[in-house]
């Protein structure tokens, strides 16, 4: 039977030439998102855009991206408590990326293969000095040359790396790292004077002649307590302990003595290293006081458990009444119903040859008397949004400022110091971009991501620990450094997976040469599958238009 093909003729002008018909009310939209890890890093590292071509095998050029936010990663990837990976998404599937032990394999990579980065191409004619030697010193000073401009860092201490080296033991940060690390960033061209402490910072952007300055002495001084104590009882800090112990071991001189067994009052991360050095220090018992409970200490979970595992033993709920040689008397400390600590009246003796307090850290401002328009509060400088203090061409960041104490804080405020300074420099001021909307778990659909257990990475025996300072937890091989990265699922930003181009049932989506995708909102009915299939939250519905 010959019949007439069907066909319908459109009129081009029509709401279904243009809208695909007036029941469509929403249109898909390709977006990027903020991922989580990169809104949680303090450093504010492209992290998903590194994994990404860590993940593809181009480690040089993730090492790279790294490089553009944070000049430290071989040290990150050891010392970072990485918040990126307790805001990772793929934990409310199975376990978090491990994002620092990558980081770690990128940065030991470009160490053993020597990359660099090139010195700038082009000079401002503007000169800053940098006060302190520590990560956010060491971080502003990196991206300030990289601007284009002089830059001296004075310290006074012998070597750099602030705290990073005389407050976190070797077995934590093998200073052959800190080295490297150091050495790229004086190769192109900041300059390091050392034994060159700054007493009086207006004398001393005036003598040499500065542009600008950024301060970030950090916090070298241990916090005192008043405990009642006994002639020659044997007590020290320990920020000095960690400090002398550095230089005992830089000068090959003889470490401190402490004893046999050592008590240590406190409940951070300073006091954890001070336990395990007085471990490998030689002491048979290195016991941890602390006046509250486990829930309440600052010290991270990791740090406890492996000095737990080195032996270290904690006493909670307890507090030094006081000290004589040999011994010292312990109060038993509880709870009251606002969790804070109170005495019970009770005690005991507990013996003890040194004692090391653990109580925080302070920063010697005294740098800053001259200057009067620069506000201290509860010994910390206060600065704008811009981190400038009250004094113009001074910038602060680092342990010194009002933030939380860690490396990768430090790195973070000394690489927005230095955008803030070449901005001031240049008259032209820096905006920070807008940040996208985050990418949240409800955003993805995990169906499309198989169960992959993290990369554990292997630690030196416990055994073995407490007889030496070397590095206690391994790194990753390449090939679970690559699975590592494989894991990452890409919140919010697409990746190619081409499961909108698969599942869209009016073939509505174009695939580009570049690898992205395109709507032809000509074809699309709007039915959002796309969305609901989208693996990593990268398209969302917005309202019709018109």
């Amino acid at each position: 039977m010959n019949e007439k093909p069907f066909a319908i003729t459109l009129d081009v002008g029509s709401s279904l030439a243009n809208h695909t018909g007036s029941w469509r009310t929403e249109r898909p939209l390709y977006v990027d998102r903020m991922p989580p890890c990169n809104h949680a890093c303090p450093a504010g590292e492209n992290i998903q855009k590194w994994l990404y071509l860590a993940e593809g095998g181009d480690y040089e050029g993730a090492w790279r991206m790294i490089m553009q936010d944070n000049p430290l990663p071989a040290v990150m990837g050891r010392v970072c408590y990485h918040p990126c990976q307790t805001a990772c998404n793929r934990a409310q599937v199975d376990e978090a990326v491990g994002i620092n032990s990558i980081e770690r394999f990128l940065g030991d990579l470009a160490i053993e293969k020597g990359w660099s980065i090139e010195p700038p191409d082009h000079e401002s004619g503007k000169h800053v000095l940098v006060v302190g030697a520590g990560p956010s010193g060491l971080s502003a000073a990196y991206h300030l040359r990289r601007a284009g401009h002089a830059v001296t860092v004075r310290d006074g201490a012998p070597m750099a790396g602030g705290m990073m080296r005389f407050g976190i033991p070797a077995y934590r940060l093998p200073r052959t790292v800190l080295d490297a690390e150091v050495a790229r960033i004086a190769a192109i061209g900041v300059r390091f004077e050392f034994d060159a402490k700054v007493d009086d910072l207006e004398r001393a952007i005036a003598d040499g002649g500065f542009d600008a300055a950024f301060v970030a002495v950090g916090a070298h001084l241990g916090k005192r307590a008043h405990i009642p104590a006994g002639e020659a009882s044997r007590i020290l800090d320990a920020v000095s302990l960690l400090h002398d112990v550095e230089l005992a071991d830089e000068a090959h001189t003889t470490t401190p003595m402490l004893g046999r067994r050592v008590v240590v009052y406190g409940g951070g991360n300073t006091a954890i290293d001070a336990a395990r050095t007085a471990k490998r220090l030689g002491a048979s018992d290195a016991i941890i006081v602390y006046r509250r409970t486990r829930d309440h200490m600052p010290a991270h979970d990791s740090e406890v458990r492996e000095a737990q595992e080195e032996g270290v033993q904690l006493r909670w709920l307890s507090t030094i009444a006081h000290v004589e040689p040999g011994s010292m008397r312990i109060e038993k400390m509880a709870l009251d119903e606002s969790g804070f600590p109170q005495p019970t009246g009770e005690f005991e003796e507990l013996e003890a040859d040194s004692l090391v307090l653990a109580l925080g850290q302070e920063t010697d401002l005294s740098l800053l008397d001259a200057i009067a328009d620069i506000t201290v509060d509860d010994g910390v400088v206060q600065v704008d949004e811009r981190m400038m203090t009250g004094h113009a061409g001074v910038f602060a960041g680092g342990d010194m400022v009002p933030a939380e104490r860690t490396v990768t804080v430090a790195v973070g405020h000394g690489k927005q110091a230095a955008r803030n300074i070449d901005g001031w420099l240049r008259a032209e001021p820096f905006v920070h971009p807008p940040v996208p909307e985050l990418a949240g778990f409800d955003k993805l659909n995990t169906w499309y991501y198989a169960d992959a257990p993290h990369q554990v990475r292997a630690k030196l025996e416990a055994a073995r620990r407490t007889s030496t300072f070397d590095e206690v937890v391994h790194g990753l091989d390449e090939q679970s450094a690559q699975f590592e990265a494989r894991r990452c699922m890409s919140c919010g930003n697409c990746f190619g997976c081409d499961n909108c181009f698969g599942v869209c049932p009016d073939n509505a989506v174009i695939k580009l040469a570049d690898g992205k995708y395109e709507f032809d909102y000509d074809f699309c009915k709007g039915c959002g599958m796309c969305v609901q299939e989208c693996p990593c939250g990268s398209i969302t519905m917005i309202p019709e238009e018109g």
